[in-house]
């Protein structure tokens, strides 16, 4: 099998702090299909306890991890008026090698930002 596998990794910017507790979902995507490979929830370090897309379960294509930022925002007493400006957060992306690829998300009530990282 190859070293390919995906982490990340969720940094509340408003607070300072990593976002704990919040629920990952990772899809699989080709074309208009979107299947669901993975769950995970962050620890207290705001990342998930193992590689959401583990070695072995790798495969190179487009996926879309979708980040439960509502709830999160909601428990932590940053959640202001409904509808939230931010709840689902999903960030679509490819993955065209093995390697590690390390897609994190930083999150405030009202923006966020993604990169590749290491």
């Amino acid at each position: 099998m190859g070293d390919g596998y995906l982490t990340t990794h969720v940094l509340d910017t408003a607070r300072g702090c990593p976002a704990e507790g919040m629920t990952i979902l990772l899809y699989r995507v080709s074309g208009n299909s979107h299947r669901k490979i993975a769950e995970a929830v962050t620890n207290a370090d705001g990342r998930t306890d193992a590689p959401i897309l583990p070695k072995g379960k790798f495969k190179p294509g487009s996926y879309e991890l979708i980040f439960g930022a509502g709830d999160y925002l909601r428990a932590t007493g940053q959640a202001g008026d409904e509808p939230l400006f931010l709840d689902q957060v999903p960030i679509r992306f490819g993955m065209a090698e093995e390697t590690h690829y390390h897609v994190p998300l930083l999150l405030s009530p009202f923006g966020y930002s993604t990169y590749r990282g290491s």
